[in-house]
């Protein structure tokens, strides 16, 4: 019955399209049509042979392809009347390519029959237009379908768009996105069209709840704190609260698990996790959690250990049968000590066994015990054989391998690998993320060949910047090389646009606003002086002049202060304590020239300064621009002759020209910074600074110079040191961090000669790349000056706390802007605290 329902159902479909041709008054006895003079008898279906099969309608699509996919090509055989060309028809309108598919019977010629398949095609996509996004965010969706760009604009090219577009905002934090599509002609292309996306975004959302069910030995409320993201929603948290991103949700389930692995539970799983809308803006979370029970470490043994003992390896691991079991513990104490070394991978790699190998086997389990042995294999160890460098295209080959550690004929050590990486990231020349270290072991003569490759990046610097200072305009240039080849000065070939490829730098920097003011500097290191041994040589020279600018010395209102000075110096690495240590030693000259020039203990006059510098510095920072571990440590002596003790002047009687033409003093200085990662690259900054300017005998007093300027951005601006150190204190006004009760212009002009300042920094990087390294902070910093040590207070500090943002650019270096509120006012300097910006070019990395 059921057959013979669909003939009669095709018989009536059929009924228009062929004409039934039959002798007049007699009806047939069984259905049938003719076409082309032929009976086609549903109940008697005939074989024909497909004599050819055309295509009409088509533009873009390829006829051939499309006969092959209907099944009906020359020279197949097919039964008519028959499924064959309604599973053509089917097949055609399943690729989702056409509007419309008809089948036509061209014509009969004997027993072979000629198709036409006529189609009207779909459009193709030109681009597609975004709406309801914002332009950061419409650049990264479209980057995303640029692959569908020509597709044809069907249902799957809606559902595939539709799923990158939710998943990408979903990431952002909208949940509930909707998207309207309407599509408009291409005038730029036939049979193309533009698909326009309307998006309705909605509110990016944020958690209500994070409920948890089957934990009992962790509450909620510690699992929420190690989900860590998102935050549930709690009135009193007003940043981040609770904004919700996918991406990160996912991560942080993952390491939620992982945490409570590492208190000991090592069978915790999410069973299952859901996502419902509480309202518009909020979702509610709900996880089930399968803690299990808490497990112990059990017994540690140790198998294959010939080269140290049980004891020694028990020693390091630092694990004890008892303590919590953790895998993650276990692996650190195995794998994770880095430079440093204090695991077992470092115990045995720093003393040559590159190929050393650790597995540790959970050998039994038992109520809430895990016992564990080491599996060692220890293998021979290796000595350096070639060391090879690759990548530097300008930085001479000999500058990189002074810096490497490995040496050829000792024994492999990792962390001298690792330390290399550090000291050719320090030279500023290679991209510190792409260097990379490259062991090559040679088992049959157990040596090791070592590469390592590098990434040449920009280093040279230039700054180019316009200031207001003193009611004038000031416009700075300085230029920085620091990859200098002073050997190839009179090379032109190695002009590029300077010789370059000898790590020397090369500064030169020029200021002025005119017949006001002018001040030019130089200055030249090489860090292996005679290029055999780590002995750097340094030499540095400046002018600077202001004045008044009004006639000339012969006028009474004329007045000027020159600078000039030059500085010698040479610093060598050490190698006891350890060989983070370097010790300077400096000889420098200057000469003070002042007339009428107010703010100092002297009007007119000359002055010299000689003085000798030692300083010991301890620097093991990980990275020179962001640092997320490591320290700097740096210990100054400053010191002139005693010249009172031996000139035979009588100072309480002598004039000004006389008393201060030399410069006396002794100077002592100190910075410590320290840099500790939190998590991930979240970094905390702590510093303390401490400056004292002595004096030889109370008969001479301090001296005029050398003294310390704190408050500001630190930038030296229309002040050109006039021989002081001008110290940043963020939240104060450049200068006027001055000692209660001082005199403020005397104060302002000559500094003060004892002052400490302390900082905390938290510290993000939103961009590590070689083209550029850029990290937000938030900082509180406190400091104070004093006129004598009597008065001295570390614990009396102005106190200042703000945010703010830098950027390293390798043509400008490190630059600044914060905003720094400061708390305590400054008596006869009402604007000095309170609300400041600071900006900051060419910014130094170091301390001081």
């Amino acid at each position: 019955m059921k057959r013979i329902f669909q003939v009669l159902i095709l018989l009536l479909l059929a009924a228009p399209a062929f004409a039934q041709i039959r002798p007049q008054g007699q009806a047939p006895a069984t259905p049938s049509l003719k076409v082309g003079g032929l009976d086609l008898d549903y109940f008697s279906p005939k074989e024909f042979i497909i004599g050819g099969t055309k295509i009409t309608g088509t533009e873009y699509l390829d006829k051939e392809v499309l006969i092959t996919l209907s099944k009906l090509a020359k020279g197949d055989k097919v039964v008519l009347p028959g499924e064959a060309t309604s599973d053509a028809i089917k097949t055609l309108w399943a690729q989702g390519l056409f509007d419309d598919v008809k089948l036509n019977i061209e014509k009969f010629v004997l027993d072979t029959v000629y198709f036409e398949i006529e189609v009207v095609e779909r459009p193709r996509l030109s681009s597609i237009d975004l709406k309801g996004v914002r332009k950061s965010e419409k650049t990264a969706i479209q980057e995303k379908l640029n692959d569908k760009t020509g597709k044809i604009v069907n249902d799957n090219l809606y559902n595939t768009t539709s799923a990158i577009v939710k998943k990408y905002l979903l990431d952002k934090g909208y949940f509930f996105t909707k998207i309207n599509y309407t599509t408009r002609k291409d005038p730029n292309s036939e049979n193309s069209v533009v698909l326009e996306a309307n998006i309705d975004k909605g509110s990016r959302v944020k958690v209500q709840h994070i409920d948890f069910t089957g934990n009992k030995d962790f509450k909620a409320a510690k699992l929420r704190k190690y989900l860590k993201s998102p935050k549930q929603f709690a009135w009193w948290r007003f940043w981040g609260s609770g904004k919700f991103s996918k991406e990160k949700y996912e991560e942080n389930k993952v390491k939620m698990i992982a945490k409570l692995h590492e208190k000991g539970y090592r069978d915790a799983e999410l069973i299952k996790d859901s996502i419902s809308q509480y309202n518009r803006k909020k979702v509610n979370i709900k996880m089930d959690i399968y803690e299990g029970k808490k497990y112990y470490f059990g017994k540690i043994t140790w198998a294959g250990n010939a080269i140290y003992n049980t004891d020694v390896l028990n020693k390091v691991l630092t694990i004890q049968k008892g303590d919590i079991f953790s895998e993650d513990k276990l692996d650190k104490k195995i794998n994770g000590g880095g430079e440093n070394g204090g695991d077992i991978n470092s115990l045995y790699t720093d003393n040559g066994y590159l190929t050393f190998n650790i597995d540790p086997v959970q050998t039994k389990i038992y109520n809430d015990t895990v016992d564990v042995e080491m599996r060692i294999y220890e293998g021979p160890q290796y000595t350096n054989n070639r060391i090879t460098l690759k990548g530097n295209t300008i930085t001479n080959d000999k500058v990189v391998l002074r810096e490497i550690r490995t040496k050829p004929g000792q024994k492999f050590n990792k962390s001298d690998l690792i330390r290399t990486v550090r000291e050719i990231g320090a030279l500023g020349n290679f991209d510190e993320q792409k260097t990379v270290p490259t062991p090559r072991p040679n088992p049959a003569d157990g040596t090791v060949d070592i590469e390592y490759a590098v990434e040449e990046k920009p280093s040279d610097q230039i700054e180019l910047s316009g200031g207001f200072g003193g009611g004038r305009i000031i416009g700075t240039l300085g230029l920085t090389f620091n990859n200098f080849s002073l050997r190839n000065l009179f090379n032109l070939k190695a002009y590029k646009p300077l010789p370059k490829g000898d790590g020397q730098k090369l500064s030169l920097r020029g200021q002025t606003n005119g017949k006001y003011y002018q001040s030019y500097s130089f200055s030249f290191s090489q860090p292996w002086f005679g290029g055999e041994k780590p002995v750097s040589f340094g030499v540095s020279a400046f002018t600077s002049l202001q004045s008044s600018g009004i006639g000339d010395e012969s006028n009474p209102n004329y007045y000027k202060i020159r600078l000039n000075g030059v500085t010698v110096s040479l610093g060598r690495v050490l190698n006891w304590p350890d060989n983070y240590f370097r010790l300077t030693h400096s000889l420098s000259f200057q000469q003070y020239i002042l007339q009428n020039y107010p703010g100092f203990k002297f009007t007119t006059g000359t002055s010299y300064n000689f003085n000798l510098s030692q300083e010991i510095s301890r620097d093991s920072r990980d990275s020179p621009i962001f640092p997320l571990s490591g320290s700097f440590l740096r210990f100054t002596i400053q010191a002139t002759p005693p010249y009172s003790l031996f000139n035979g002047v009588n100072y309480a009687t002598a004039s000004d020209k006389t008393k201060y033409r030399f410069t006396e003093y002794h100077k002592w200085k100190f910075d410590s910074q320290w840099y500790q990662r939190v998590a991930g690259q979240f970094v905390i900054k702590a510093q303390a600074q401490f400056g004292f300017l002595g004096q030889y005998t109370a008969a001479v007093g301090q001296s005029a110079f050398e003294r310390f300027k704190l408050g500001g951005d630190g930038m030296q601006g229309f002040d050109f040191l006039q021989g002081s150190e001008l110290i940043a204190m963020r939240g104060y006004a450049n200068n006027s961090v001055i000692p209660v009760g001082a005199n403020v212009s005397q104060a302002q002009t000559s500094g003060s000669p004892i002052y400490t300042k302390y900082v905390l920094e938290a510290r993000y990087p939103v961009i590590k790349s070689q083209q550029a390294t850029a990290f937000i902070l938030a900082f509180a910093e406190g400091g104070n000056t004093w006129d004598r040590f009597s008065d001295f207070n570390p614990f009396n500090i102005r106190r200042s706390v703000g945010v703010g943002a830098r950027i390293f650019l390798p043509i400008f270096g490190l630059l600044g802007i914060d905003y720094g509120y400061g708390f305590d006012s400054i008596p006869s300097l009402p604007d000095a605290n309170k609300g400041q910006f600071h900006f900051s070019i060419a910014q130094q990395l170091g301390g001081f």
